[in-house]
């Protein structure tokens, strides 16, 4: 789900567009496919949801919006984001508080 990378981590989501509000719902998948569930609001028309899910991840993990980028996934629920200048444990500390309140 999260994985150190050169200057920063990834962090593999599993998008559910068209939700009553943004937030994470819980994990998708198992071992190395497990990605990060997160509900979006934003349909997924036009790259809303996309933009949408770059500002709510930046959001949860303290990070400036131009620090998330989207690396894999544009046209699907399944994504990659880059969030540069993040160290792992931070990140996964950060998610595993999220995690746990949804």
């Amino acid at each position: 789900m999260i994985r150190a990378v050169a200057g920063g981590v990834t962090l593999a989501v599993r998008a559910q567009p068209g939700a009553n509000k943004t937030a994470i719902v819980g994990v998708y998948g198992e071992g190395n496919a497990t990605q990060l569930k997160i509900a979006v609001q934003a349909p997924p028309v036009e790259g809303k949801a996309n933009m949408a899910l770059v500002g709510f991840v930046a959001e949860t993990l303290g990070v400036a919006k131009n620090k998330v980028e989207l690396i894999s996934g544009k046209l699907s629920r399944s994504k990659v984001f880059l969030i540069k200048g993040v160290r792992l444990e931070n990140a996964s500390t950060l998610l595993g508080q999220w995690i746990k309140a949804s």
